[in-house]
């Protein structure tokens, strides 16, 4: 989990934050401090100021778990953009699901926040029933359908994380309709540790990142045979 010593960013423009892969987004985002504006600065929630701590990326195409599988419809036409904008969709008749909708445009893809974890104003973690499952958030955020289709800046700020942020990643939840390779994709992030994380079960650590394929011809050479290096004579 982070601390109150994390270093931020100035404030971001959502747009070209949310301009990508919406699991590059996802990932992005995870850890950014948000904070209500507009007409939610009035929000039920003790404060103002979140960590976003469990986001669910939604990708497309070929994501079954994905609302706009189907194609457009009047209820999913914020995803398909342009990038920076909400989604937000009514659950079992009751809970607000806040999605940010990421790019490019014309490309139905979004990054549900499932858990928030409450900030005061100096961003240190602040006394709070759990916010760790989305309809949890919807509610202190006080949300309406309304909103579905508003720019996230109208919403709230935006201060990501200047510093890399520890993660967990595993598959998302609930989404028993989607194929069985959708439904394992480890397309959920979340802090480590945080209570306002909904499902810790099923999270690990990332996969290591790819090591590149040498270039035709052999391996790369070791950085002291580099040209111009001290030992490359």
């Amino acid at each position: 989990m982070q601390s109150s010593g994390d270093i931020m960013a100035a404030p971001q423009d959502w747009a070209a934050v949310l301009d990508d892969d919406a699991l590059v987004v996802a990932h992005r985002l995870l850890g950014a401090q948000i904070e209500l504006k507009g007409p939610l600065s009035a929000a039920p929630a003790a404060g103002r100021r979140f960590r976003l701590a469990e986001l669910e990326a939604y990708c497309f195409p070929n994501d079954t778990a994905n609302h706009a599988r189907f194609g457009r419809t009047a209820r999913n036409a914020p995803m398909w953009g342009p990038p920076g904008f909400v989604y937000i969709y009514l659950c079992y008749g009751v809970h607000l699901m806040l999605n940010f909708v990421t790019g490019p445009a014309g490309q139905a893809a979004a990054v549900l926040v499932r858990g928030v974890e409450p900030l005061d104003d100096a961003g240190r973690p602040a006394p709070s029933p759990r916010l760790n499952g989305p309809g949890k958030v919807g509610r202190a955020f006080g949300l309406a359908r309304t909103h579905t289709g508003w720019a996230a800046e109208h919403l709230f700020s935006l201060r990501l994380a200047e510093t890399p942020t520890e993660r967990r990643v595993g598959p998302r939840i609930g989404i028993g309709y989607a194929t069985p390779a959708d439904q394992a994709a480890p397309w959920r992030v979340a802090l480590p540790g945080s209570p306002h994380v909904g499902h810790p079960r099923g999270l690990g650590p990332p996969p290591p990142a790819p090591v590149p394929d040498p270039p035709p011809g052999g391996p790369l050479p070791a950085p002291d045979d580099q040209p111009g290096s001290p030992s490359s004579g």
